[in-house]
């Protein structure tokens, strides 16, 4: 075999025993390079693996680059294109409103579980925070009208979501209590989701206030947490668990138990 011949196999990743396989192959596995490819991508007696091809772009690699001695952060891209550091606020927006919907997916999965009906609303709830990512990640301010149009959210979908929380609440037994995250599963998972909203909330109103978001996007996550709320003591409802309510533990000070203690005598 020519060492040229080797050289070639040699940026294939062969060894040189495949090599010389490859070389000895009977005739109609000719070694040169269009066969040969052929003949590698089919594994055949060579035993090499050829790459596969990726089916998405799970990885990109554009947010490596950075420079902690200049101070250049790695950076993040917004789909308007622009680029900002991964510690912006709008990223932490989007982490946690992805994060909320995780949590949901949990709570579909008990709820479907327990056939209380909450799992289809779940479900067009996972879809509208993933229409929110989409205008969180499209400055209103920056954008051009084809993104905006295409990545806006209205009132109406917040007046759809009332309108659920108006339903459950309906059935549900007058609160005069303060509850405790409990009831079961399904609740208890629904209470989770609940906080979660309330912390999304918490970091995406200074973007609608700053003109980053639709305002629509505020209130659509500030009325979430409300329907998680009645959808937690509705499930508890539904699978006849009881609802932990909060009492107040009294601590007795040093000079309350020191009375107490003469009066005994």
């Amino acid at each position: 075999m020519s060492y040229k011949l080797l050289r070639y196999f040699c940026r294939l990743n062969l060894t040189v025993n495949q090599a010389l396989l490859v070389s000895s192959a009977p005739s109609n596995f000719c070694t040169s390079g269009k066969a040969f490819l052929l003949f590698a991508s089919q594994r055949r007696m060579v035993g090499c693996q050829s790459p596969v091809p990726k089916k998405s772009a799970i990885y990109t690699r554009t947010g490596d680059k950075g420079c902690s001695l200049c101070k250049i952060p790695r950076t993040s891209s917004l789909y308007n294109g622009e680029r900002r550091p991964k510690n912006d606020d709008i990223f932490h927006s989007l982490g946690t409103v992805d994060e909320l919907n995780s949590s949901i997916g949990i709570a579909n999965y008990y709820c479907k579980k327990a056939g209380n009906g909450l799992d289809e609303k779940l479900i067009e709830i996972q879809c509208k925070l993933i229409e929110i990512g989409s205008n969180i990640a499209t400055p209103r301010s920056s954008s051009n009208e084809s993104k905006l149009s295409y990545t806006s959210f209205d009132d109406e979908i917040v007046t759809t979501l009332e309108s659920w929380v108006d339903h459950y609440d309906s059935q549900l037994p007058p609160l005069k209590n303060f509850i405790l995250p409990s009831g079961g599963e399904c609740a208890v998972f629904l209470h989770q989701c609940r906080s979660i909203c309330r912390r999304a909330e918490r970091i995406t109103v200074p973007l609608v206030e700053a003109g980053i978001a639709d305002n629509a996007v505020g209130k659509y996550l500030n009325r979430l947490s409300d329907f998680f709320f009645v959808a937690a003591r509705y499930a508890a409802m539904f699978e006849n668990h009881t609802e932990n309510i909060y009492q107040q533990r009294r601590i007795d000070k040093p000079s309350n138990l020191m009375s107490r203690d003469m009066k005994k005598e």
